[in-house]
């Protein structure tokens, strides 16, 4: 057995309350050095987004989340079908690797939850009780469910810090060679915010924000008061904010939030219920914001939307402080993010445009599936000493880390599902799907590997005409099964894309919201006092209505050649057929299910929807030509939660 060394020992002030601190952390060095590319398995997991990744000599090969497999939106639990497709695709054994590099380490985050508990008894024991049994049952047996998950995996064990690994995962696949690097989540084990920076093969955590004071939180707090699930409607409160007045700015920076200049923060926990109950918000929140949590059933009124845009507001001002003194501590002139809050994609615009970095990189699997690719590569190149090569584009592949399925296996499936297909040439099939697209169909587009991270990105999407301004709402309720003020994303050609929209660089992982120039904005007629958000929604503001935000924003993919082929194909054929070089590009699923991942998910998704063809490259699909197409009661799909 190859010698390994464990990742960090640290050395931090974790009980040291308010603000910024500062820390050392000592690395022991590699032993001893590979003939072989060391291969190495990341794995998240037991908190929500379960993930695997396999990074072969610093590579990432493969990777993808437990949702995918097991269907269940957010599995937290063990990934091991992911962790064994990963393997798979490697042609490996769980024997064969060098290492397996989880991303936190749970008894820093179990001395967390006690000495909360401690601190705050009595009132926490409800609390507690909900939760301790679950960490003594599975969260403090980490290691012996991931080696029984892996067939008995007998190698070395690594475990990094959370946020550790969420800077590996901004840092190492970036294409900077060096760079200061901020991420945030709700919290880690005792951090839920950092600023580091990278340089070679390695990161160091500068400063830290420590619990209960944290962005994540406070954001899913409004996520939860406005009635929406916290950990996966965090993306639904971003959306709505558009829609409302900033009037709780001030509320929210006088009574629940002390900000200070360098981005740092306290919480006024009176205002929250996180540390004592199993609620996010206390009754003296409910009485500075209105009222109660919304109902999930209930309309969305004047509150939430207000509520949401103020939030939003609020969480802007703290990035931006955050990357100010990311810079100023740092020096550096570019800039890597990750963690749940930078998939906060207006916030991350601003930064993009008013930040003081030249670029940033922004981690496309922000969130926690994102922290096994951060613990792969932190065990790749910091603890088996594999030399790192900043990628000329990053070394995400796109994000198409996932499953990809071939021609015969695509075939035998749709022979398995009785569906009727025609196979065509891709010149063919790129001309059948931007015909149908022109004439305002909806097509699910299932191209090759599998996306990684929550954005689809052109090979597990739905696409529609962004001209028509009522298409929003067909897709909302007739496709996608979901609130009627979801906006929608463009994915433009890249080479056309500074045409549209003012971005800075491109955007290939849709993780930056940026304004439409104003050539392409057009002033919406008036709407009456009693108009909806859905009714604002469709209004025709742009000469791409159907992906403008109310403020004449969109979330932006540029597509290029190099990274999606045929993807770009289809926009250059739609763009010859209209003008208009981009689509509507929405995740291929309903709502309160995962993206689809296997030829008869997305067949189940078609047949279930309002799609009207289904691209399988080298299939395509007609709905009006599947058996059973017109049976309602068949395939009928309620509107879903989640």
């Amino acid at each position: 057995m190859r010698k390994w060394n464990p990742l960090c020992q640290f050395s931090f002030p974790y009980h040291v309350p308010g603000g910024w601190r500062c820390g050392i952390r000592r690395y022991r060095p590699f032993d001893t050095p590979f003939v072989t590319p060391p291969v190495v398995l990341g794995i998240s997991a037991f908190y929500h987004d379960s993930a695997a990744c396999l990074v072969r000599g610093g590579e990432v090969v493969a990777a993808a989340q437990e949702e995918r497999f097991s269907r269940v939106k957010g599995d937290s639990s063990f990934p091991a079908r992911a962790a064994a497709w990963c393997l798979e695709y490697a042609d490996l054994r769980a024997d064969e690797l060098d290492a397996v590099a989880y991303y936190e380490k749970p008894l820093l985050r179990f001395d967390r939850i006690v000495e909360t508990f401690l601190a705050r008894a009595p009132r926490g024991l409800a609390s507690f009780r909900h939760g301790g049994p679950r960490w003594t049952r599975e969260r403090l047996r980490i290691p012996q469910i991931i080696r029984e998950g892996l067939g008995g995996y007998a190698g070395p064990l690594l475990f990094a810090e959370h946020h550790e690994s969420h800077a590996a995962s901004a840092f190492l696949p970036s294409p900077f060679e060096e760079a200061a690097i901020l991420t945030l989540d709700g919290v880690g084990e005792w951090a839920t915010a950092t600023i580091g920076v990278g340089w070679g093969g390695d990161v160091e955590i500068l400063r830290e924000l420590h619990w209960p004071d944290s962005l994540g939180l406070l954001y899913s707090a409004c996520t939860y008061h406005c009635g929406f699930a916290v950990n996966s409607g965090e993306y639904k409160l971003m959306g709505l904010a558009p829609y409302g007045s900033p009037r709780f700015v001030d509320t929210l920076l006088r009574e629940v939030v002390t900000l200070r200049d360098d981005g740092s923060f306290r919480l006024n926990q009176r205002c929250f219920n996180y540390l004592d109950g199993l609620t996010m918000t206390s009754r003296r929140f409910d009485d500075l914001f209105g009222g109660p949590p919304r109902e999930a059933d209930a309309p969305v009124t004047t509150r939430e939307m207000d509520l949401a845009r103020s939030v939003q507001v609020v969480a802007e001002e703290i990035v931006l402080r955050m990357a100010r003194t990311a810079q100023a501590i740092t020096g550096a002139n570019t800039l890597c993010l990750a963690g749940g809050v930078a998939l906060n994609a207006v916030a991350n615009g601003r930064v993009a445009r008013e930040g003081p970095f030249e670029r940033l990189w922004i981690q496309p699997a922000a969130g926690d599936a994102g922290g096994a690719v951060g613990a792969a590569l932190l065990a790749a190149h910091r603890g088996l000493g594999v030399p790192r090569v900043a990628a000329a584009n990053d070394g995400m592949s796109g994000a198409l880390l996932g499953p990809e399925w071939s021609t015969n296996q695509l075939g035998e499936a749709l022979h398995r599902l009785g569906a009727f297909a025609e196979r065509l040439d891709d010149a063919a099939l790129i001309a059948c799907c931007a015909d149908a697209l022109a004439a305002g169909g909806a097509v699910g587009w299932f191209d090759g590997r599998m996306e990684f991270g929550p954005r689809a990105l052109g090979a597990r999407s739905i696409l529609a005409d962004p001209r028509d301004a009522m298409m929003p709402r067909t897709l909302n309720q007739k496709v996608k099964f979901r609130e009627g003020f979801r906006p929608f994303a463009p994915s433009v050609l890249g080479e056309r894309a500074g045409e549209f929209f003012e971005l800075t660089d491109e955007s290939p992982y849709m993780l930056v919201v940026a304004p439409l120039r104003e050539a392409q904005r057009r002033v919406p007629p008036s709407l009456g006092k009693d108009a909806g958000s859905s009714d604002r929604l469709t209004q025709a503001r742009s000469t791409v209505p159907a992906v403008t935000h109310l403020d004449y924003t969109a979330r932006v993919q540029t597509v290029t050649p190099a990274r999606s082929p045929r993807f770009h194909a289809l926009l250059t054929a739609f763009e010859s057929r209209t003008g208009i070089p981009m689509l509507i590009n929405t995740s291929f699923n309903v709502r309160g299910e995962p993206i689809v991942c296997t030829p008869e998910d997305a067949y189940a998704c078609f047949m279930q929807t309002g799609l009207d063809l289904l691209a399988m490259p080298p299939f395509v699909l007609r709905k009006v030509a599947q058996p059973h197409h017109d049976d309602a009661a068949r395939w009928h799909r309620p509107m879903g939660r989640d």
